[in-house]
């Protein structure tokens, strides 16, 4: 490389083939074929998830699945972001000076993304032509989606008839995208405001020492908040109704909420510790703090996710987990026929747990040689979440449709059971 001394040394290969509004909007694309994955695969397993999140069902036989029109919205988003980024690296040649001279291109294709799902279907009648009539992408499911991030985004929770369980999904898979809506934001803020390009090294000070952190933790205040509502509403059917055993005081939606507290500690220490390393102060007691933080929010997480939104019996007590009706640790019914695939999907929880909640901590993005390891930790948790939403879905469908899970929060929703002291 030999165009620009003074810039070459600050990008390293991976941010001239991916500068970070790429790797935002490649995360975000990515998250759609997920989703429309999600809902393949489990509608041939004969689970709803529309009638789960109170999506409205097809209108006509020869109308296209949920998970089609899903796919369809993934296609449109990655053929102009494919386009995006062959024209890119076709100007640049990856040469640091090029890469920053053309910011342009990724981030036009970053204000693009929210334009794709705002236009009426009306729109996209070309794509139609161009697949001889065979391509047609309704409006519903994006408008439904960006209604449903609306209400959430303010920490709303709808009422069980009116797509509860779906705000919740969402409002966890935002929780996922925490460190991506921060590069977000760093991305756009040295677009617009900083002076920097936006395809050089990510200023994560952009905006102030503190506007980063904040944005990463603003999908748990998000579900933090769900989570008190909850617990309300509990207290307010407890208040009108009397005090019912079955129905319980709402304790396990103050569990719930703690593990999304538990996110907290780790954003700030890790703040802390960045500023202090900036300064070249001594970092032990807070590194150590926030050490111990990450792993308490990592295995308290993990156990929620297993026992709570899975309901397996692997952190039950003994004679639940050795119920001879099923396999250890697991329960009876299993959408997922192979036992063996269970206890794999936990090991890789745990593991990703601890993965993700380490790359919580913003301090680390302060070494320009791990903006490659940033970008890979961030796709698998996206992975996590996938496969996460596979079994919760599933627990979910069991316990709208073969009984009650104990102390479950959402399970009696479509059937309009009083599920007010049911856990998330």
């Amino acid at each position: 490389m030999d165009d620009d001394p003074a810039v070459e040394p600050e990008l390293d290969t991976f941010s001239l083939l991916l500068p970070l509004p790429y790797r935002v909007a490649l995360i975000i694309v990515l998250g759609v074929w997920a989703w429309g994955a999600n809902l393949q695969y489990l509608s041939q397993l004969g689970i709803d998830v529309p009638a789960l999140i109170r999506y409205p069902s097809r209108t006509s036989h020869t109308a296209p699945t949920h998970a089609l029109s899903t796919h369809r919205l993934a296609i449109l988003l990655t053929l102009p972001l494919l386009a995006s980024l062959l024209l890119f690296w076709t100007l640049t040649h990856l040469r640091p000076t090029l890469v920053l001279r053309y910011e342009l291109l990724p981030a036009s294709y970053l204000l693009l993304l929210p334009i794709l799902f705002g236009l009426p279907t009306g729109s996209f009648r070309w794509l139609g032509r161009l697949a001889n009539g065979a391509y047609t992408l309704s409006h519903t499911g994006r408008y439904r989606t960006l209604a449903v991030l609306k209400r959430v985004a303010i920490g709303g929770l709808a009422e069980p008839q009116d797509g509860k369980f779906g705000d919740i999904l969402m409002a966890d898979v935002l929780t996922s995208y925490a460190k991506v809506l921060g590069d977000l934001f760093v991305a756009l803020c040295m677009f617009f405001g900083s002076g920097k390009s936006s395809t050089g090294m990510p200023d994560r000070g952009c905006g102030g020492r503190v506007l980063v952190p904040l944005i990463i933790a603003v999908p748990s205040v998000i579900r933090l908040r769900q989570c008190l509502i909850e617990f309300l509403r509990v207290r307010e059917a407890n208040r009108k109704m009397g005090d019912d055993p079955t129905r319980g005081w709402g304790g396990q939606h103050l569990a719930n909420a703690a593990k999304y507290a538990s996110a907290f500690p780790v954003i700030i220490l890790s703040a802390l510790q960045r500023e202090k390393m900036a300064k070249r102060d001594w970092i032990g007691e807070v590194a150590l703090f926030r050490v111990f933080s990450v792993f308490l929010n990592s295995l308290y997480s993990f156990y929620w996710d297993v026992a709570k939104d899975w309901d397996l019996t692997l952190f039950s007590s003994e004679n639940e987990r050795n119920d001879p009706e099923h396999a250890w640790g697991l329960r009876r019914i299993l959408y997922f026929r192979n036992p063996i695939f269970y206890y794999f999907v936990i090991g890789l929880d745990l593991l990703l747990r601890c993965t993700w909640s380490l790359k919580l901590s913003p301090h680390l993005d302060h070494f320009n040689d791990l903006e490659g390891s940033i970008f890979i930790i961030e796709v698998l948790e996206v992975f996590r979440r996938w496969v996460w939403v596979f079994f919760r879905v599933e627990a979910e469908w069991l316990r709208n449709n073969r009984g009650p899970a104990p102390d479950d929060v959402l399970l009696g929703d479509i059937h309009r059971r009083d599920d007010e002291d049911r856990i998330d």
